[in-house]
This record gives structure tokens, sequence and C-alpha cells, in this order.
């Protein structure tokens, strides 16, 4: 069994930067793919950015240049550097976790990740 505590979450202004992290557990195998998902207000959930486990990284058009997700050598906590920040990046954010090949480690397949956190909230105000 997989489990993923999301923490780092606040409020900030926009243009800000906050850092987002995520301690995994669990067999190694069932998470070969990680990723960060959101849902703001009234918005259906969104594919922020993936990372499988030899590094490649996948990330949704909104967030491209202005996030970064990494995971450290022992690929137990993942993260993400999210930089000019806008109000519209008010969300909800979801650490996710799947045993997925690298060609379907992708933002565009959510409904293949079986591990979720429970979420912690980033507000931008502007």
């Amino acid at each position: 069994q997989v489990q993923l505590v999301e923490s780092g979450g606040g409020s900030v202004q926009s243009g800000g930067s906050l850092r987002l992290s995520c301690a995994a557990s669990g067999a190694t195998q069932s998470r070969s793919c990680m990723g960060w998902f959101r849902q703001g207000p009234g918005k259906a959930r969104e594919g922020v950015a993936t990372i499988d486990f030899d590094g490649d990284t996948n990330y949704g058009d909104s967030v491209k240049g202005r996030f970064t997700i990494s995971q450290d050598d022992t690929k137990n906590t993942l993260y993400l550097q999210m930089n000019s920040l806008k109000p519209d990046d008010t969300a909800i954010y979801y650490c996710a976790a799947a045993r997925l090949p690298s060609n379907y480690c992708s933002v565009s397949w959510s409904e293949l990740f079986e591990y979720w956190g429970k979420g912690t909230q980033v507000t931008v105000s502007s």
C-alpha cells in the first residue's frame, strides 16, 4: 500500500513562490510514476506535472516554464517548485502515484493514478 502526504501549501501574493512536498511510503514499484494534480474552486481536476522513475517529466500547458517537479534520490519525497504564481493557480494540490510505464506517465492520464494524498491548499491573491 502506498501512502502520500502533502505539505507546503499556503497563501502567497501573485508573483510569489511556494514549494510543495509529498512524502511517499510503500512499495517503490507501485509508484514508478508520480505527479501533482490540482482542483480549483468550481473547476475540474487538472494535471500539473508528472515524473517517472527515470526522471522524465511532463507538464500541463498552464504551468510550463513556471513550475518544476522533482524527487529526491530515494524517490521517497516528491517536490513541486512553483514560481510566478497567479491567482488562477489557486487550488487544492494533490500528490498522486501509480505503477505506470513511461509512455503513460503524463498529466493526460490522471485516471490511471491509483494512490492519492489528501491535498494541500494553495491560495494566490492578486
